[in-house]
Formats: structure tokens, C-alpha cells, sequence
């Protein structure tokens, strides 16, 4: 049986050793997913908006200026202070809470919009996540998930998983589409839009910034490099000779909202 809470732990010494490295990653604080977030939200100044495992911040960082107030929650509280010091000098209206995305302290219907970016596959329990997520948002809330998705072909799934663990060994699954669409509708969100983007990732700086050795990055090259060709292709690896300079995969960005009553 899976141990939730050992799976937190190693989340919470994964991204406590690179807390700044998620700060200053390009591939988290750029994104045109981060340019929809004021037109899919259409946010009103007295907005109260909770970011769920806000990581460098980035989330909270583009909303803040648009809202009233923003909760920034993280499990690992390096990650937490981070994030403060890289948003002091941006955002005045964001309070700082470690928090557990699975078991959120705050009250029912405390928040009129909530995000996650890039941060899900982390949760060894996603469900009881989206429940939390419904929970504390007011009737007609909003929420905006993002996050890299498993693709529905089982072979591609347990190829990116295999890849993504062996990188990062804090990583639990990326989920797919039919299975967070199971989990909002049993919490009563409904799917208002969506879309999904290839994420191009340069390969030497990503593998890096989790891998704890040169052994481990050669692991993760030989996954790939020894992937079949159609797998390769899907996930558009580059190659220079030997060496693997780029990698694609799918990013699910989509916004639900809380039915009334």
C-alpha cells in the first residue's frame, strides 16, 4: 500500500533542496498559460484567491495585482519562503500559510477562486485534493488547474511516468484528462474550458534540476534514447548525436467552476 504521507516527506526535502532553482526555472515562470490566467479567471479587485502548492510563486505573482487578496500555500515551507522572497518586492496582498493541498486549513466557502500550477503530480491524492479545492470555494468559484497530463495511449502514460520518476523521484503520477475530469465532476465542478499545449523542455537544464547525480541523469537519457521510436516522436525528442537537447510534453491547462446551492 502506498504511504501518503512518506511520498510528502520526500516532496517536501525534493523541493527544499531546490527551492530556488523552481524560483528562477524559466520553464515555471514563463509559460502563455500564465498570460490566460486574468482573461479565463476575468478576477474582480475584491477578489480573496488561493494559490495550492504556488512553488516559486509564479501563480501567485501574475494575480496578484488583479485580486484582493492572495493565500499562497505550499507543503514544503523553504519552497514557502522562496517564493516570499522572490514576491515581497511585487505583491503586499499575499499571506504565506504551509499547507497540506490535500487537507487545506481554511474554512468552507472562504475563497472566490483557486489555482494550481504545475504542482499536481506531486499529490499522492488527487481526488482528495479536488474535494478540498470544492470545498473552500464559495458557490460559483472558480478553478484553474495546470499541470503536465499523462497522454490516453497506456504505452506513452507509462513512458512519461517511468521518465518523470526517474528524474524526480518525488513524483507521484501525471494524471490524465479522464481521470481529473472524474475527479471534478464527483466534486461538483464543472469543465467551463480547457486546452491542451506541448511544453518544450530544454533537456540538460530540467533533468538537472531535480536529478541528485550524473548517474541519474544518464538514467533518464537512456529511458529515452531507448524509447521506441513512435515514443520518441510523440514526446518530440531532440538529439544532437548522443545527446538529448530537448523534450515535449503535454500540458492541460482548465478552468472549473463550483455549482451554485
Amino acid at each position: 500500500m502506498r504511504d501518503d504521507q512518506k511520498i510528502k516527506e520526500e516532496v517536501k526535502q525534493q523541493f527544499g533542496a531546490n527551492a530556488e532553482k523552481y524560483v528562477t526555472s524559466q520553464t515555471h515562470a514563463t509559460g502563455d498559460d500564465l498570460s490566460l490566467l486574468e482573461p479565463w479567471l476575468n478576477p474582480a479587485s475584491d477578489w480573496v484567491f488561493l494559490d495550492v502548492a504556488t512553488g516559486g510563486g509564479h501563480l501567485t505573482k501574475k494575480i496578484a495585482p488583479h485580486v484582493g487578496q492572495v493565500f499562497a500555500t505550499d507543503l514544503t515551507q523553504p519552497m514557502l519562503e522562496a517564493a516570499r522572497n522572490h514576491l515581497t518586492s511585487h505583491s503586499s496582498n499575499v499571506f504565506y500559510v504551509v499547507a497540506d493541498a490535500e487537507a487545506l486549513p481554511f474554512l468552507s466557502n472562504s475563497f472566490d477562486a483557486v489555482g494550481c500550477r504545475i504542482a499536481a503530480h506531486h499529490f499522492p491524492n488527487p481526488q482528495a485534493f479536488v474535494q478540498e479545492v470544492a470545498r473552500v470555494l464559495k458557490p460559483g468559484g472558480r478553478f484553474v488547474l495546470i499541470d503536465n497530463i499523462a497522454p490516453a495511449d497506456e504505452k506513452l502514460d507509462r513512458f512519461v511516468n517511468t521518465l518523470e520518476k526517474l528524474r524526480d523521484t518525488s513524483h507521484v503520477r501525471s494524471y490524465s484528462r479522464s481521470e481529473w475530469l472524474g475527479w471534478v465532476e464527483e466534486a461538483g465542478l464543472a469543465e467551463s474550458q480547457s486546452r491542451i499545449r506541448k511544453k518544450t523542455f530544454p533537456y540538460a537544464t530540467w533533468v538537472r534540476r531535480t536529478a541528485e547525480s550524473e548517474e541519474q541523469v544518464e538514467q533518464v537519457t537512456a529511458h529515452i534514447t531507448g524509447a521506441d521510436p513512435e515514443v520518441q516522436a510523440y514526446f518530440a525528442v531532440e538529439r544532437e548525436g548522443e545527446e538529448v537537447t530537448s523534450i515535449q510534453v503535454d500540458e492541460w491547462m482548465a478552468l472549473f467552476v463550483k455549482q451554485e446551492g
